[in-house]
């Protein structure tokens, strides 16, 4: 009955009718905007509408797009704000090798903008602003010479200039402000530089939860590098106050950077999630600004980066290369030292020499392995001298069964008459595990990588799927990679030698659960990372079996002492030579 009525309601009474929209006015004042010199414009004319307007003003100027080519990228401006609105890299592609990595969110109507407040208290923010191009060209050829690309906008009684100069050969663009007559349309207080949005997503949509944990926002506050993540919370915002040098976004592999060559008064960094991290469609936007405070007679200098996270181009920028993550906090001043003065610049020199990046990787690993070899050689030296005691050792045990006392002091004494340690074999590959946590971080987010194909690994970069599965495991995945099976049969091979003839059940089952677990963590993680591990394996199998075999070879007189002592035929023969001696000179 309610249905009915509000039915026959709705027929007697339908809703009124939205009146017409005034579009004279609009497109008087779109018309305005268009032909009339942006220095004479008045304050009203171009200042900004309300947020929620935005989108119905836009369609009603017609806003130009001005394309820069380069030798490394295209990159698209707009005079509406005078923004970049794309910037596409040449010679990276996403995921599907097929489409340009885009660095500019084309949700965020463009990257670059600035924001002040007006002498009459309202916020302006120029890519609400349409501007005029000094050149009024529509394609820009800037892959032999540089390029300069200039935007100006009347606003009250002074105006506000962009200039973009694009350069061959290099991802940095250079960015001049130029405030005439501030006075005229802002206030005292200053105003903001403004990166908006995060850097596109680049990689596999399906392993979007690994990639989720690699963006963020960034500044350079002194020396300190600090930043926001989004893989825990759905928002987060920090300000860092002092001399900031740069603010920053990225994603896994590449990045944007807005360098100030006037040191900024303060950061602020902004970033929302739209979505849970495992959801294949969650979004990311951030927002990262730098307060410049008042304009001075001269051109304020910017300087952006937009290109890879690869050490060597962003070094120059003074603390860039911080943004890259290396991990906890607890490792990193390790990890990053390491990668930079080691990992680096090794991988770096092997890749001039070979170009299969896989085959750089192996002989990567064997470098390794022979920097690390005397290391090795002492750890495993102490395994067979231990493994060599245990049958001693077991005899103490049961020699001394109920007396722990007693049994200590006999194990000590049977180390020092043998010349063992029984931390030898510790402490050498305790000494080892920086160097692979370090590796373990590097080789995760290493760009140098990225879609680089070896045997049945199409990317080194991402899982090398083998075997796609017909339902989801948790903790793993719907797929089986390749290099995580033979590094998981490797280890059990490497654990097996390693193995002592009366290790126990739990010392078994270890050697097939540990395996098992590290199969389970790597096979969502790159495949260069499995197969460094897996060519780990196999080196230091082969190291063990021939330290086994060479310990077999080693004549009983350079093993050990323990036998000596413990034999009883030769204290035997001495004691009774002492007793005839006595006996003879009575």
């Amino acid at each position: 009955m309610i249905t009915a009525i509000m039915a026959v309601w709705m027929i007697m009474m339908p809703p009124p009718q939205a009146p017409e929209p005034v579009v004279e006015e609009e497109q008087v004042a779109s018309d305005s905007i268009d032909s009339t010199n942006a220095a004479d414009l008045p304050e009203s004319a171009s200042a900004p509408v309300q947020e929620q307007d935005v989108q119905e003003t836009i369609p009603v100027h017609t806003a130009r797009e001005i394309v820069v080519d380069t030798d490394l990228y295209t990159a698209r401006l707009s005079d509406l704000g005078a923004t970049l609105i794309g910037f596409e890299l040449k010679e990276f592609l996403q995921f599907d090798q097929v489409r340009q990595v885009q660095l500019v969110d084309s949700a965020s109507r463009g990257a670059i903008g600035v924001e002040f407040q007006s002498p009459g208290s309202r916020n302006i923010y120029t890519r609400d602003l349409l501007f005029v191009q000094r050149d009024s060209m529509d394609v820009i050829n800037a892959t032999t010479a540089p390029a300069t690309v200039v935007f100006e906008a009347g606003i009250g009684d002074g105006s506000l200039q962009f200039s973009y100069t694009f350069s061959p050969g290099d991802y940095e663009v250079g960015l001049e402000v130029t405030h005439i007559n501030p006075a005229g349309f802002q206030t005292s207080e200053g105003y903001e530089l403004v990166w908006y949005g995060g850097i596109p997503f680049s990689e596999d949509e399906h392993n979007r939860k690994e990639e989720i944990t690699k963006v963020g926002a960034y500044a350079r506050s002194g020396n300190d590098v600090e930043g926001i993540t989004l893989q825990g919370d759905e928002w987060a915002e920090r300000v860092l106050r002092g001399s900031v040098s740069w603010v920053g976004v990225k994603n896994k592999y590449f990045g944007a950077v807005v360098v100030t060559d006037r040191p900024a008064l303060e950061a602020v960094l902004e970033g929302e999630r739209i979505g849970d991290t495992e959801d294949p469609t969650v979004a990311v936007n951030f927002e990262a600004a730098l307060f410049m405070g008042p304009p001075s007679d001269t051109p304020d200098t910017f300087r952006l980066y937009l290109g890879p996270l690869e050490y060597g181009k962003i070094k120059r920028y003074e603390g860039a290369y911080g943004i890259v993550d290396y991990g906890w906090d607890m490792f990193e001043w390790m990890t990053r030292p390491l990668a930079v003065a080691v990992f680096i610049p090794v991988f770096s020199f092997l890749s001039s020499l070979i170009p299969n990046y896989g085959l750089v990787i192996i002989l990567f690993c064997l470098l390794i392995k022979l920097v690390l070899l005397p290391l090795t050689l002492s750890s495993y030296k102490s395994m067979a001298k231990m493994r060599e005691l245990q049958p001693k050792m077991q005899e103490i045990k049961e020699k001394y069964a109920d007396n722990p006392e007693k049994q200590q002091q006999a194990t000590i004494k049977m180390y020092r008459e043998s010349g063992t340690n029984p931390l030898g074999a510790c402490l050498p590959m305790v000494l080892q595990y920086p160097i692979i946590i370090a590796l373990w971080q590097f080789l995760q987010q290493s760009i140098e990588i990225r879609q680089e194909g070896f045997l049945w690994a199409a990317d080194l970069s991402a899982p090398d799927a083998i075997l796609h599965l017909p339902f989801s495991i948790p903790f793993y995945g719907d797929f089986v990679a390749g290099f995580t099976v033979l590094m998981g049969l490797s280890m059990i091979v490497q654990m097996r030698l390693q193995a002592t003839p009366t290790s126990g059940p739990q010392a078994k089952i270890f050697m097939y659960l540990m395996p098992g677990i590290i199969f389970v963590i790597f096979n969502g993680l790159p495949s260069g990372l499995s197969l460094y591990y897996f060519c780990y394996n196999v080196f230091s199998a082969v190291q063990q079996q021939f330290i086994n075999i060479s310990v077999k070879k080693t004549p009983d007189s350079q093993k050990s002492t323990v036998k000596k002592v413990a034999g009883r035929k030769p204290v035997s023969r001495v004691m009774t030579g002492k007793r005839r001696g006595k006996k003879g000179r009575r």
